[in-house]
């Protein structure tokens, strides 16, 4: 047995039309679908939801569940801003430009370019807070995801034993933090 891919993600929203409006105009992704009922099929519990789909393109869907009757949404206040966010890949750096050039344009706080080595990223947030990523390739991604390959098991070893990072690849973000 093995899975195939995602199918989809979900998250939840303040508001589902302010979410698809925002995905739409900011990303340009297709609004392919809403669910809405007044009890939830796997619970049977009564609690009315509207629940939205976007496509994020290649078969990838991001959804999104606004739910009226339930506290106002929050952040787990022990896990950094930083690492909890959707990550989408966009063709190359011409096309993350745009789209850092388009954000900015509407309003939108962007962080980056921040150079990752196999790709680089700029990082905002959507309408309830949540934190997305658009990444491009490097053009040396392919010889160093390979390079990575090699040492994965080691790191994820060594961090299993101390809970420090280990140096098999520091030099990842060698010019990330030469810039600083």
């Amino acid at each position: 047995m093995k899975i195939e891919q995602i199918h989809h993600v979900a998250y939840r929203c303040k508001d589902a039309k302010e979410t698809v409006n925002w995905y739409v105009d900011n990303l340009g992704m297709d609004f392919v679908l809403a669910i809405a009922e007044d009890r939830v099929p796997s619970t049977h519990e009564p609690d009315p939801y509207m629940h939205v789909f976007l496509d994020a393109g290649n078969g990838n869907v991001l959804a999104f569940f606004e739910l009226p009757t339930k506290p106002e949404m929050g952040r787990d206040p022990n896990t950094p801003v930083w690492v909890q966010h959707i990550a989408f890949k966009v063709k190359d750096r011409e096309t993350l430009l745009a789209y850092k050039e388009r954000l900015e344009k509407n309003g939108i706080p962007v962080l980056g370019v921040t150079d990752h080595s196999i790709f680089h990223s700029i990082y905002f947030f959507d309408p309830n807070g949540h934190r997305i990523e658009l990444a491009c390739p490097d053009p040396e991604e392919d010889a160093m995801l390979a390079k990575l390959d090699t040492v994965k098991w080691d790191m994820l070893e060594e961090w299993s034993r101390t809970k420090r990072a280990p140096k098999h690849a520091e030099w990842l973000h060698k010019r990330e933090f030469e810039k600083a």
